[in-house]
Parts: C-alpha cells; sequence; structure tokens
C-alpha cells in the first residue's frame, strides 16, 4: 500500500495557472511560487464584487482520537465530489504548522487520494507566511524589550509584559524562560516565554483582516502591557505596526494550490483551534465565495472547538453564513470513545459503539440545535467497518433528523466523495437561519457560561484567583461586546481530556483571560491548556528523511 506522501508525488500537478483558470482567476492576479503555488492579490476581492457570493460548507468533526477521524481528507474529497457531480467547488483550508507536522501528525494536507498538493511544500515552508507572521511578532518583543532598555520614556512595567516572543515548532523547553541575562549592555532580566507561531495574535490578526490597511490599524491595537500607573501599552505606542505591516505584505495574500483531481485549493493562515480561533484567513474564504459555487472549508478539531469559533468569531465578525454543516466521525473513533483499547479497534464492538456514539450526536446537536445549521455526518470508512455497526450510527443520527453518508475518498478520492456531495448539495437548497451561542450585549462572563452550558454540556464556571476582577477590567477597557475565544483541550467536551465521550455536570475551571484587542477578542484559558505544545516520546521528525535527489520520505 502507497503512502499518502507516495500518492501524493505519484500525481503530476497542474500548473497554477490551469487552476487559477478554473477559479476564474485572470492572470494580472496570480503571483507565481514556482510551478504549483502561487499568491492571488487582493485586487480580486474588488474584480468579483458583484458575482454573488458561492453557498458555504463548514466541515467539523467529533472529538479527535488516537484512531484519526480524517477531516481534512473528508473536505478535499467533498470538494472533489462536487467537481464529479458537475458542481464548481473551491477549497479553502488551512496552513499547516510544522509543530504538528514534525510532532504528532506528520502532516496536514489530506489523505490517501484526498489531498492538496504539493503537499511536502505545504506541510514545510510553504510560501513563507509562517516565518512572516513569527518575524512580525519578535520584532515587537524585540522592541518592547529595546525600548525598556533605551530609557523607557513610556514607563513599561517589565512585570507586566504580556507579548511572548513565539516559533513555529513544539518546543516545552520555551514555555517559560528568564532572558536579558549578561549585565547590563545585554538588556533588562525578566521574565518571558514563547508561544507556538499559530498561537500568536499576528495570525489570528491577518487571518481576520480584510485589507493592508485593516491589517496595520489591528497590528497597532495589540496590547504589549501596562505602564507603571495601569494603562494599557500598544504596538502603536511603541510605532511598530508600520514595520509589522511591511513585513506581513505579501503573507497577506491567499495562497493557491490544488488537490490531487485539480480542485483550486485556497489554503492561507492557520491558528490552532485548542489555543487560537481556528479557521482560514477571511481574505481566503471570501476570494473562494468569489471563485465557485460552493466553498467547502473546515474548523479545527469539532463543534466545540474550531466550529464554535468559527460561527461565534468568524462568522459574527464578518456577516459569513455556513449553508450547511459537516461532521466527520470514524466507527473506530467511536468505539475508542466507547472504552474500547486502540489495539481492539478492528473487531466489531456494537456496545463500544453505543457508549461512544453520544460524541457524535452531541456534535450534531450542537450544529442543529444550538447554531440551527443543516447538518450531515459523514462517516469516513475503514476496511474494518461491519455493516451492522454503520446501520448502527446510521439509526442513531436519523433519530436526530440528520442523514449519516460512507465517505471513501481516502481510497476513492472524489468518486468516493459523490453520495456525500449530492447530501451536501441537497441540505444547501434548504432554508436555514444560523444562530450564534450568545449576544454581543452579554457580559464576558455570561458568553462563557453560555459557551460552557449550550456547547460543551458542563453545568458551571468557576474562576481563578483574580480572574473575575480582569473580566471587570476588560470590560471597563471597552471589550465587553467582543467575542470570546475559549482555550481548551481538543481531547473532551470538558476542559480535562480523560473526560471522553459526551461528559455532562461538570465545571469548567478559568485559570486566566487576555484580551486580544487587535484580534477583537478575550482569550479565556481553562483548564491546564498550553500555549506552547511539546513533541511526543518518538517525533514524527523522526522518520521525515530526504534522498540525494531532494525527495522527502517520512511526512504523512
Amino acid at each position: 500500500m502507497l503512502t499518502d506522501i507516495e500518492i501524493a508525488q505519484s500525481v503530476k500537478a497542474l500548473p497554477i495557472c490551469e487552476i487559477a483558470s478554473k477559479a476564474d482567476i485572470p492572470e494580472t492576479c496570480i503571483e507565481q511560487y514556482g510551478r504549483t503555488k502561487a499568491k492571488i492579490d487582493l485586487s480580486l476581492l474588488d474584480l468579483r464584487k458583484d458575482r454573488p457570493d458561492a453557498k458555504l460548507v463548514l466541515v467539523t468533526a467529533i472529538t479527535p482520537t488516537p484512531a484519526g477521524e480524517g477531516k481534512t481528507t473528508t473536505t478535499i474529497g467533498l470538494a472533489d465530489g462536487l467537481r464529479k457531480i458537475g458542481k464548481k467547488s473551491i477549497l479553502a483550508l488551512r496552513e499547516p504548522s510544522m509543530g504538528p507536522v514534525f510532532g504528532v501528525k506528520g502532516g496536514a494536507a489530506g489523505g490517501g487520494y484526498s489531498q492538496v498538493v504539493p503537499m511536502e511544500e505545504i506541510n514545510l515552508h510553504f510560501t513563507g507566511d509562517f516565518h512572516a507572521i513569527g518575524a512580525a511578532n519578535n520584532l515587537l518583543a524585540a522592541m518592547i524589550d529595546n525600548h525598556i532598555f533605551q530609557g523607557n520614556e513610556l514607563g513599561i512595567d517589565p512585570k507586566t509584559i504580556v507579548w511572548r516572543r513565539c516559533v513555529d515548532m513544539n518546543d516545552r523547553q520555551l514555555r517559560f524562560v528568564v532572558d536579558g541575562l549578561g549585565g547590563a549592555k545585554n538588556g533588562c532580566p525578566r521574565e518571558d516565554g514563547y508561544d507556538i507561531t499559530v498561537a500568536s495574535e499576528v495570525m489570528a490578526i491577518l487571518c481576520l483582516s480584510s485589507s493592508i490597511s485593516d491589517l496595520k490599524t489591528r497590528l497597532g491595537k495589540i496590547i504589549v502591557g501596562y505602564k507603571y500607573d495601569g494603562s494599557a501599552v500598544t504596538a502603536a505606542d511603541l510605532k511598530a505596526q508600520g514595520a509589522m505591516t511591511a513585513i506581513l505584505k505579501d503573507a497577506l495574500k491567499p495562497n493557491l494550490v490544488q488537490s490531487l483531481e485539480g480542485t483550486p485549493a485556497f489554503i492561507h493562515g492557520g491558528p490552532f483551534a485548542n489555543i487560537a480561533h481556528g479557521c482560514n484567513s477571511v481574505l481566503a474564504t471570501r476570494m473562494a465565495l468569489k471563485c465557485g459555487d460552493y466553498v467547502i472549508t473546515e474548523a479545527g478539531f469539532g463543534a466545540d472547538l474550531g466550529a464554535e469559533k468559527f460561527m461565534d468569531i468568524k462568522c459574527r465578525t464578518t456577516g459569513l453564513r455556513p449553508s450547511a454543516v459537516v461532521v466527520v466521525a470514524t466507527i473506530r473513533a467511536l468505539k475508542m470513545h466507547g472504552g474500547l483499547k486502540k489495539d481492539s479497534l478492528g473487531s466489531e464492538d456494537l456496545d463500544a459503539l453505543e457508549k461512544g456514539l453520544p460524541n457524535l450526536l452531541r456534535h450534531v446537536s450542537v450544529m442543529t440545535d444550538v447554531y440551527k445549521v443543516p447538518c450531515v455526518v459523514a462517516i469516513n470508512r475503514f476496511p474494518t467497518d461491519t455493516e451492522a455497526e454503520l446501520t448502527l450510527v446510521s439509526k442513531r443520527c436519523k433519530e436526530l433528523g440528520v442523514n449519516s453518508v460512507l465517505s471513501e475518498v481516502w481510497a476513492k478520492g472524489g468518486q468516493g466523495g459523490i453520495a456525500l456531495a449530492e447530501e451536501v448539495v441537497r441540505l444547501c437548497d434548504k432554508p436555514s437561519s444560523v444562530e450564534l451561542t450568545y449576544a454581543d450585549e452579554d457580559s464576558l462572563e455570561t458568553k462563557i457560561e453560555k459557551i460552557v452550558k449550550r456547547i460543551y454540556g458542563g453545568s458551571a464556571v468557576s474562576y481563578g484567583a483574580g480572574v473575575k476582577t480582569k473580566l471587570k477590567k476588560l470590560e471597563a477597557m471597552g471589550f465587553s461586546k467582543c467575542p470570546v475565544c475559549m482555550a481548551k483541550t481538543q481531547y473532551s467536551f470538558s476542559d480535562d481530556p480523560k473526560k471522553l465521550c459526551a461528559p455532562s455536570g461538570f465545571t469548567v475551571s478559568v485559570r486566566d483571560v487576555k484580551p486580544s484587542a487587535g484580534a477583537g477578542f478575550v482569550v479565556v484559558y481553562t483548564g491546564e491548556i498550553m500555549t506552547m505544545p511539546g513533541l511526543p516520546k518518538v517525533p514524527q521528525a523522526t522518520v521525515i528523511d530526504i534522498d540525494e535527489n531532494g525527495k522527502i520520505t517520512g511526512l504523512m
């Protein structure tokens, strides 16, 4: 059996100009990065401003397990399947972070015969967007410490600096550091730390910006720390936003690539969904909506994380609304939620499946009952799935009023996604009135509570020492109408990764809150979530290699 990277390398990708022509993108808007990648100039949005928007379809998934779910694979296969039935589909995806690529995942460009290419480049440096984001983030960090070293005219209290440096790699050693050592000539010693690049506010800002001027305005609003008198210090106070925007000028332009079957794919931005807002850039989504009839996008992890943030942050702030939602599940993963060990997943076990099904059903009910969006369940089929197991899932879904459809895109590409594509088209033709979890006018505490109760299934929220005081201060600073971005484990509806399936009656603990003024939301840190992941005992980096001809192996 061929590996994912072997499959990707066996297909000759079309020239990127041919892909652009499928999306009606004129040559004047194409900035080629080699033969198979391009940046698309923002002028395309002006050229297409009078064209009606396509139907927007969101793909999410059940709570992830080591058994795998295949959300990105299904997303790509669905777009290819829509092309198979004569629909003009466009993909809008996030860029992978090199942290997970070298850590656990080994890649995030789909799988089998449902991938985007060039997968090696997409998973590694791509067009340099993440490097630019990291450089802009770290320029601001350098300017903060330099300002203090040069006399601290603004009166910044070093103990209140909240801006951290970042790197696009999983490195737990950098979570907490002391820097500025080596004497007076080498800076002012202070406690510091690193976040992974995808958790940087700069990433969120780039993904939510609508233009270069909007980008610069948002960057200027970043709060880096506080003065001795307690007032906030921003990037604009340091006069950093102009240089940061200059670094990000090209990174702001969406990237265009293709699926293995030649479906146009915008891949741009990549905030994590467990510690950031988990959606690709607004600019890429808006471009895609002007280039086809159906836009298939995804958000990180499940309905409790990426999909919630897609709705309550991205849709709330842009006016975008999905016409349908796909919830991806596997029989294997559901059996793990039902208590089965990973080495036993190949055998039929209806009891374990029945016990794990509430996880899927809660994700579905969030989309249909809370957000009121038409929904379909895509069963990412494995060879070990039995007819009895598939029938049980279908029966339980029908009890909620949604259909389940087999997805065989990993093995068959777009051909294996035709049934799912037909169901998505049917759902998109149904009337829907999208609702959100909370109102803009709700207090920050109320917004947090509504997410915990309505989305997670919890019963209460507990706050660490001083957190409620911080929330009141943020409201006094003008953040009361902002959405909240919950930083939470992806492995459970709760903030405890050990609580699998569909726990209820739990209390979510909030240990800290922080304003992301440029992004326009308040980050809420729950449980023990970290903004800098670590590598596993055996990182995927140990098997990634390259030969003398430049051929890469080990990416998945």
